[in-house]
């Protein structure tokens, strides 16, 4: 009897443990199913994650476009930045070619530039019906600290011409108040300087040195140093190239001059646009001969129109396009003020 009580109470131990671990089988796969079926949820929130990335990719990259118009805006006032010359300055202020003939024996038109070792700068207005007189006085500044006269009309009893030997022909053509004359038929031909070699310079050029052949040549009280055919001025920074003073005499001028036919019985000499007459110290610069003819004019000049032609103007000179022998030359024109 107690022997069968020992074994139902076994079989009912061993049933209720037969429960408890089905029950927790059970629980083990309900947890195992809950976690798989979180994962397609994870799975389903990943989309969200790069869009939104997509979308702070998106917004980003306008902001980077909108800050270019920034750095354009500070490009555009690089131009308000001191450079040689002006920088920007020197573009806007353009020479300005109104057409009236304004006053050629008065000395009060100027032009000025900021010379750094290059050329001069700005030239002056003039009138308004041909562009032909805008250059008098021209004055050089260098690194700001030094005017120096370019041009030499204050040398006293200067002329931008000599009168002919001979008389011309006809009147003369009366445009904007002035009377100009020549001798021989226009034909135009477009201005070209000449370029006479490395040690000749244009008016308004700086050099630091000068060669050891230069020479001190006085004029009027004001000393100039003159080599190989061109005029030097000293200043703090240098020497700057200037006009050649009428009535200077040297003893050598350049081998590559050539001769100008003034009259039958007088000839002069030219280099570099100057012009030389023997005297009995060597050659002393001179005005240039009105109705003689030259083959090559220097840097510095610039067409302007008189009337329905072209002349070319340097420095208080105007040359004419003339033809010879079929050799493109420029004469030299008369012109003087006349009442109209």
């Amino acid at each position: 009897m107690k022997t069968s009580k020992n074994k139902l109470l076994i079989l009912s131990f061993g049933v209720l443990m037969m429960l408890i671990s089905t029950d927790l089988v059970n629980a083990q796969r309900m947890r195992a199913g809950s976690r798989g079926a979180a994962r397609p949820a994870t799975t389903r929130q990943a989309p969200s994650r790069n869009m939104s990335r997509h979308t702070t990719t998106r917004q980003t990259r306008p902001t980077r476009n909108t800050s270019r118009p920034s750095n354009f805006n500070r490009a555009s006032n690089s131009s308000n930045r001191n450079t040689l010359n002006g920088g920007s300055n020197r573009v806007t202020q353009k020479r300005n070619t109104n057409s009236k003939v304004s006053n050629i024996k008065s000395n009060n038109g100027n032009r000025t530039g900021n010379n750094n070792g290059n050329r001069v700068g700005n030239t002056n207005n003039v009138g308004n019906r041909v562009n032909i007189d805008n250059s008098r006085n021209v004055n050089v500044n260098v690194n700001n600290r030094n005017n120096v006269n370019i041009r030499n009309n204050n040398v006293r009893n200067y002329r931008p011409y000599r009168p002919p030997y001979r008389p011309y022909p006809r009147p003369p053509y009366v445009w904007g108040g002035f009377g100009f004359s020549w001798f021989r038929p226009y034909y135009y031909h477009p201005y070209r300087p000449y370029y006479w070699g490395p040690v000749w310079h244009p008016w308004g050029f700086l050099v630091a040195t000068l060669a050891v052949t230069a020479i001190v040549v006085s004029v009027d009280d004001q000393d100039y140093n003159y080599d190989e055919g061109v005029f030097y001025v000293e200043t703090d920074d240098g020497y700057v190239v200037v006009e050649a003073p009428q009535g200077a005499t040297v003893k050598v001028i350049p081998k590559e001059s050539k001769e100008v036919e003034v009259s039958p019985t007088i000839n002069n000499y030219y280099y570099g646009g100057t012009f030389y007459e023997k005297s009995d110290g060597g050659y002393t610069v001179v005005p240039p001969p009105a109705g003689a003819t030259v083959d090559a004019l220097p840097e510095g000049g610039e067409e302007v129109k008189v009337g329905d032609q072209t002349y070319v103007k340097i420095g208080d000179t105007y040359y004419m396009p003339v033809q010879e022998d079929g050799k493109d030359l420029y004469e030299i024109v008369q012109v003087e003020e006349v009442e109209e």
